[in-house]
């Protein structure tokens, strides 16, 4: 098969030299994408984290033959790699395991004369002749000579609920989450809606307490199965090759 595998995290811009990101380090979608070529397969793999391939697999820039590896940074730079990757069309999977960001940047702020927030109750005045009001902040390299700033987040797209209905992509698709504070059972009650949502063929769910020793992949069998995480690869490939099968394309 041709698959494009995701991982690693994003950031998020507050400016030129400053910007909000995540813990994860793209190993789970390194060991993927490094395990599919060993069995065979043909692997493009979108990550931020190199350094990750390299750890696993210090021989990786020498794999040639059925391996490419491009980095990104930032959200905007995945979004494009991933939808000219799909658009091209000639991808079997897309195994989407990387980290995206939530919410992106839409202004920086800070509060203007006579305008004050109180922690306590959450609670916002202003001057006597007026509302509440924020000046704005943005630059190049936000300066750091105020009390406090204030950075506006809106909704980043889903890339992972793009794949299908803007990009057309019609092959097997794996998503990815993560859930943080609850237990396994509430996971998989979150897990299986969410993959149908998205039109993907298979779920990888795990929790952050959780996420050292196992992941759940699913649906296998009419559930989802408890997967130790050094199994993960090789069982994640069984069932995309499982499917590949019965869908009469090898």
């Amino acid at each position: 098969m041709n698959l494009l595998v995701t991982a690693g995290n994003t950031l998020a811009p507050i400016d030129q030299v400053r910007g909000l990101t995540n813990v994860f380090t793209g190993r789970t979608g390194a060991a993927v994408a490094l395990r599919a070529h060993d069995r065979g397969h043909r692997v493009v793999l979108l990550t931020s984290r190199p350094d990750a391939v390299a750890a696993l697999r210090p021989d990786a820039a020498k794999l040639g033959e059925r391996w490419e590896v491009h980095g990104y940074s930032a959200f905007e730079e995945l979004h494009r790699l991933m939808e000219r990757r799909v658009r091209a069309g000639g991808c079997d999977a897309v195994i989407h395991s990387a980290a995206v960001s939530d919410y992106l940047t839409a202004g920086v702020y800070a509060p203007a004369e006579g305008t004050c927030f109180f922690p306590e109750d959450a609670a916002w005045s202003g001057p006597a002749d007026g509302p509440p009001r924020l000046a704005d902040r943005a630059a190049a390299k936000v300066r750091s000579d105020e009390p406090e700033l204030w950075r506006r987040l809106v909704r980043a797209l889903k890339l992972i609920d793009r794949v299908r209905p803007d990009w057309g992509f019609r092959g097997l698709l794996v998503k990815f989450k993560l859930e943080v504070g609850i237990d396994d059972r509430r996971l998989l009650e979150i897990a299986e809606p969410s993959r149908v949502f998205s039109g993907a063929n298979l779920m990888v769910a795990n929790t952050l307490e959780g996420a050292a020793s196992h992941a759940y992949l699913g649906p296998l069998d009419g559930g989802y199965q408890r997967v130790g995480r050094d199994e993960l690869p090789d069982r994640l490939l069984d069932a995309l090759e499982a499917l590949r099968r019965e869908s009469g394309h090898g």
